[in-house]
């Protein structure tokens, strides 16, 4: 039976406004805060990612949850209902909206008072790149963007639910199974899901990680522009460590002696040393003598700082901003987190290395998580068919006889072109 959902809502004229936002707060108990239109914190969503922390999420988890919450009080903000009166009708717009509209015009810092100032280029219909083959963000939401956001909402709703705070219904329900278990007629071949997928999820595609190919990874290193930076680099492209954790080391984190470095893993928040290349810390050597004076002393000191004053610790936009600067010398697109898939596939390449050694190097919690890297890349592929068809056109040398055969009866035979 159909429920009666009444009128629809039309998204074609529905206007969603840059209402409220997501504040950095500076209280290590509440690190980031939703606030409205008015300025005034959201409170459902402050007790929901004080859950998140509480369960031992990072800081940047609650940060992706709060952007994505934002995106839907936004939607509710325009189409009028309070988040406790939502409905799966108003959940159902919101995951068509999402996967339909344009993601809102942030201007550029110059021209944020000048309401006469003009948007962005659009970038929907930009090609991919020609160095990396990757297409830069679009003006649409990634259907990543629009599964992440069900996932969040979803489990904002069942928080409410099970404190009896919120509606009495989850707006955003699990998807139907007429057997009612979670991986019922399961495939042996495909990794068993933890939770049943959400109806209003979009199903995504799976994509191959991006490994940047060492002669353009040697361009690349060459762009850089100091010591910091080439270390930076060596120690991401060889520890295989996101891009945080290596942002968050100390001086007292890197043993040169036994070519390690310790970093704090993003999920589970343990402490783990990471072996990294002799490279690497030959640049980091260079880059302590040079801010030798610069900087506070100590082992408990940030291990990276800015390169101008003040100096301040390192922050991961600023990394960001680094790397694409290097990448726009060479006309690239690549990202931080490329280094380490390329991390990830050089030693998963290598014979002698078992791929257990790369899954406790990368952190991964699932062995099926590493397998990843053991696809072939498509250029690899590629590469290997046409040299397929080269040997191929060759002309075939003839077979050398039998032995117990002589050649000139066997010339007798079949003729000397046999």
């Amino acid at each position: 039976m159909i429920e009666n959902d009444g009128p629809a809502l039309d998204l074609n004229a529905l206007v969603v406004p840059r209402l409220g936002s997501v504040q950095d707060s500076g209280d290590p108990f509440e690190p980031y805060r939703l606030v409205d239109g008015t300025g005034r914190p959201v409170d459902p969503v402050a007790a929901y990612l004080r859950d998140l922390q509480a369960r031992g999420l990072p800081e940047t988890t609650q940060r992706s949850y709060a952007m994505a919450l934002l995106r839907w009080f936004r939607f509710l903000w325009a189409v009028g209902v309070p988040w406790e009166q939502a409905t799966r009708v108003e959940a159902r717009d919101f995951c068509r909206w999402i996967g339909v509209a344009d993601k809102p015009v942030i201007p550029h810092w110059r021209h944020r008072d000048d309401p006469a100032a003009e948007p962005g280029p659009d970038r929907a219909g930009v090609s991919a790149n020609p160095v990396t083959g990757k297409t830069p963000p679009g003006t649409r939401y990634a259907p990543a963007t629009a599964a992440h956001s069900e996932t969040v909402l979803r489990g904002f709703y069942q928080f409410h639910l099970d404190a009896g705070s919120g509606p009495m219904v989850n707006p955003f329900p699990v998807a139907a199974n007429r057997a009612g278990r979670v991986n019922a007629h399961h495939n042996p071949m495909d990794p068993f899901a933890n939770e049943r997928r959400g109806r209003y999820r979009p199903r995504l595609v799976p994509r191959v990680p991006r490994q940047i190919p060492d002669e353009r990874f040697n361009e690349l290193f060459a762009a850089l522009g100091s010591n910091r930076d080439r270390a930076l680099v060596a120690f991401w492209v060889s520890t295989g460590a996101r891009a945080s954790e290596l942002l968050g080391v100390c001086c007292g984190d890197a043993d040169p002696g036994q070519q390690l470095i310790t970093v704090v893993r993003k999920g589970s928040r343990a402490l783990q040393p990471l072996p990294a290349s002799s490279d690497a810390f030959v640049w980091l050597r260079l880059y302590q003598l040079q801010i030798k004076d610069l900087v506070p002393p100590g082992r408990d000191q940030p291990l990276w700082w800015t390169l101008r004053r003040p100096f301040r610790r390192l922050t991961y936009h600023a990394a960001y901003r680094m790397f694409a600067r290097a990448n726009t010398q060479i006309g690239a697109n690549w990202s931080l987190h490329d280094l380490r898939h390329s991390a990830a596939y050089r030693m998963s390449r290598d014979p002698l290395m078992p791929l257990t050694d790369v899954q406790w190097v990368l952190g991964h919690a699932q062995l099926t998580t590493t397998q990843r890297y053991l696809s072939p890349l498509p250029q690899d592929v590629i590469a290997n068919v046409v040299a397929f068809h080269a040997r191929r056109a060759e002309p075939r040398p003839p077979a050398a006889p039998s032995p117990g055969y002589r050649p000139e009866s066997l010339d007798v035979l079949f003729g000397t072109n046999r």
